[in-house]
């Protein structure tokens, strides 16, 4: 059962299937964030939920979907290939972002997309696919590097987030964060490692992705022009 906080549940079409989700849209909501889990996570993520909560206490929408359907849960939980399987993961997320588009409560905000793990690579692989739709990504914890040649294409500004004592995806961010042709960021949070589980880390994160949507999704306009990319300023 839905917290009335959290939103209500709803269904997003996606390649003839209907995904789940969480959508909690705020009064005079200032952007809506699509959630991009992976690595075997859900919509039912306590760490992706924490963050949801304090994007909607800054005032955006937060639609938290997942991108498997149950009985492709329960094969990727056997094999953990779907998991891995980004050009699906992208072309659903592109789905729930053409329904946001077109549903009622949230057609005319601005989405930006947070990924998480295999989610971040399917985030920037889904935005470089709809650079008119998409505003701005977060990535945390992710693996941008699976994003591959769709790297140079993505022109929504991302900040890539990564925990201090996660050193192979430290350096996996890093390459990718080289790849990156539009506006970009990276932030490193001291002592953090991969799940973000240490006192204060998850907080930050959320903090910092609060800041990147709210400067980002309320201003930029669909037709503005890509923003050129600016030097690494890695906090931490």
């Amino acid at each position: 059962m839905n917290r009335p906080e959290e939103g209500t549940l709803v269904r997003v079409p996606a390649g003839g299937q209907a995904l789940e989700g969480n959508l909690a849209v705020p009064g005079n909501a200032r952007g809506i964030v699509v959630f991009a889990h992976g690595s075997g996570s859900s919509r039912h993520s306590p760490r992706n939920r924490a963050v949801a909560a304090m994007l909607r206490e800054g005032g955006l929408a937060t639609l938290l979907v997942d991108l498997l359907t149950p009985e492709e849960g329960a094969v990727d939980e056997e094999t953990a290939r779907l998991r891995f399987d980004i050009d699906l993961l992208a072309e659903r997320l592109v789905d729930a972002t053409d329904w946001i588009g077109e549903a009622e409560e949230t057609r005319g905000l601005g989405v930006g997309y947070f990924g998480a793990s295999t989610g971040g690579g399917a985030a920037l692989v889904a935005a470089a696919r709809r650079p008119n739709s998409v505003r701005a990504v977060v990535s945390r914890g992710g693996r941008p590097d699976l994003a591959g040649a769709a790297l140079a294409r993505v022109h929504a500004p991302t900040l890539l987030i990564v925990g201090g004592h996660d050193p192979v995806v430290l350096e996996l961010n890093r390459e990718a964060f080289d790849r990156l042709r539009c506006e970009k960021d990276m932030a490193v949070v001291p002592g953090a490692t991969h799940l973000f589980e240490e006192p204060g880390a998850l907080e930050e994160v959320a903090r910092l992705a609060r800041d990147w949507f709210l400067r980002l999704l309320p201003t930029a306009g669909a037709g503005a022009p890509i923003a050129r990319p600016r030097n690494s300023e890695v906090r931490g």
